[in-house]
């Protein structure tokens, strides 16, 4: 979930930008020319980035009529960066969107209903709910690229010395879990990212989410929320797992610890793969152990859906739209679903995509088999801005300096102030 290349770079592409977007005709002013239009990029441009700028050239030899100027884009950057360029009519015409953009760049009008376009016909052949994921108000406005979800990673080698035999189907017995594992290895049994998005296996685990958009209503402060953080408290300050790390550092110390052997399970997303991989405790990939995020107490489980979708710019001209969607439907076919897979370890949004090169990772196909408890994001456009206050308390309340209670009505105040017209649990 980096991003990044050189400031300097990020300058001449955005001016490339501006230019390749702005208009009907091609570079070169020939309006009978071939239509070129402009890909912002925000996947890893070191890891990822080769191997969508080979797609963008079989694409344009496919179709000789559209040219692709493709830009990388730092992840960090390029919500804003579309936000501002949408709002001055020099968007690119197509854009690598987080799922979570997708329903505000819609509701502000920057993007291009895509349910009969080339890049729409497909819909069938997704998991349902990616798709839902890239619709708002009943339009489809982002097809699903690159999907992931969160669910648990485990050391199997260390699962085995400690007596477990297969991965915690609940919270309780995953807690009994890391209590054996420090036991039988003295290797720290569990760590925790101290984030929002890590924390709503909890809530989905008692039934809810942040916010109920049909009764209009915040439940971030409600009894089943703190009922899912006070499992995730007790799981987080139960024997044998690590300290909390509320650092600048935790991410990557979580993930070092991790892949070297000394903490036996994590709640991660599959775009860890590649580094777990290149961990000692991993050169066999087949010690890498990956299931479901165990239930709550209503017996339910999930974790929140991720990934990005592609959308299409609505300032552009028809000609320029056509082609989007046309490089749309080709970067997200079973073809080059399957290429990406391969080449970057990234899970795929469509089940034709899962061909047995893909599916010999045994990263992706851990992956593959939870995708099906993921749980959609709410389609609400303000809907990613409330991890921040949920984070906020979050850290706090795991920490003790607050109670799970009085912390997440805290944290509901402040989501109420995203969201004015919805009334407080």
């Amino acid at each position: 979930m980096r991003r990044g290349i050189a400031a300097a770079a990020l300058i001449s592409a955005i001016t490339i930008c501006v230019s390749a977007c702005s208009g009907g005709e091609s570079e070169t002013g020939d309006a009978s020319g071939p239509v070129t239009i402009t890909w912002w990029d925000t996947s890893d441009a070191t890891n990822e980035g080769p191997t969508y700028k080979a797609l963008v050239k079989e694409f344009e030899k496919a179709n000789p009529g559209i040219k692709v100027t493709y830009v990388s884009v730092p992840f960090g950057d390029a919500q804003t960066k579309f936000q501002t360029a949408a709002g001055s009519k020099g968007a690119p015409e197509v854009l690598r969107a987080d799922v979570g953009w997708t329903p505000g760049f819609a509701k502000s009008g920057y993007l291009a209903p895509l349910d009969d376009t080339a890049a729409g016909k497909d819909v069938a052949a997704f998991e349902p709910g990616l798709i839902e994921q890239g619709k708002y108000e009943g339009k489809l406005y982002g097809i699903p690229q690159v999907t992931d979800t969160l669910a648990m990673m485990y050391n199997k080698d260390l699962f085995t010395e400690a007596g477990i035999t297969k991965a915690p189907a609940t919270w309780a017995q995953w807690k009994s879990d890391i209590a054996k594992v420090k036991d039988k290895t003295g290797v720290d049994g569990f760590a925790f990212n101290p984030q929002g998005y890590y924390a709503m296996p909890f809530l989905y685990g008692e039934g809810i989410d942040m916010v109920d958009p049909g009764a209009k209503k915040i439940t971030l402060n409600s009894p089943a929320s703190v009922k899912g953080i006070d499992t995730l408290k007790d799981l987080v300050t139960a024997k044998g797992s690590r300290k909390l790390d509320t650092t600048s550092n935790a991410y990557p110390n979580i993930m070092d610890a991790f892949s070297s052997g000394k903490v036996a399970s994590i709640i991660q997303g599959p775009w860890e793969n590649a580094n777990v991989f290149k961990g000692s405790a991993f050169a066999d990939k087949n010690n890498l152990g990956i299931a479901p995020v165990p239930a709550g107490s209503t017996g339910e489980a999930g974790a929140p859906l991720g990934g990005h979708n592609l959308v299409a710019y609505a300032g552009s001209d028809a000609a320029h739209q056509e082609a989007s969607s046309k490089f749309i439907a080709f970067m997200t076919s079973a073809k080059s679903q399957s290429q990406v897979a391969v080449k970057n370890g990234t899970l795929p949004t469509r089940g034709d995509a899962y061909t047995a090169e893909v599916t010999a990772n045994p990263g992706i196909a851990g992956y593959q088999k939870v995708l099906s408890s993921g749980q959609p994001r709410l389609a609400l456009p303000e809907y990613s801005s409330l991890y921040t206050p949920l984070e906020t308390q979050l850290i706090k309340i795991l920490s003790g300096q607050e109670s799970t209670g009085g912390g997440l009505d805290k944290a509901a105040a402040e989501a109420k102030k995203l969201l004015s017209d919805y009334s407080v649990s």
